[in-house]
């Protein structure tokens, strides 16, 4: 009987106790602004999974949007470096500065350059 119970209070917190990262819907209609400052609260609610799957959604339902894709690309790498998955922000961080040595780079929101080599360096600096 104790087991049975136990089971259940597990099933009933699983939901609570996952990072969020079940599937959402997310309206069809969202802006990519909208969806940013979704992922936004999520992010500031520690809730990455769920800040994660609303950028992917920019850059799936967006990909031509260059500012949002950048925005974008940046977030979902400042995420996982605040994960401390560190290989993984650092490769998505090296494809993001990837695109500004293309002949297109002038027309590249710079912020995002700036800040991708600001992380690149401290996580530089933590390897020494």
């Amino acid at each position: 009987m104790r087991v049975t119970k136990l089971f259940a209070i597990i099933l009933l917190l699983s939901p609570v106790l996952s990072c969020g990262s079940r599937p959402i819907a997310i309206s069809e209609t969202a802006t990519p602004a909208e969806m940013t400052q979704r992922a936004q609260e999520a992010s500031d609610r520690n809730r990455y999974g769920l800040s994660l799957q609303y950028y992917q959604a920019i850059l799936e339902r967006f990909p031509r949007d260059i500012n949002n894709v950048c925005a974008a690309e940046y977030e979902i790498a400042f995420i996982h470096y605040k994960q401390k998955k560190y290989d993984q922000a650092r490769s998505e961080f090296e494809s993001l500065l990837d695109r500004y040595n293309t002949p297109d780079a002038e027309l590249l929101p710079s912020q995002f350059r700036t800040l991708a080599n600001i992380v690149l360096a401290k996580m530089n600096e933590r390897r020494k």
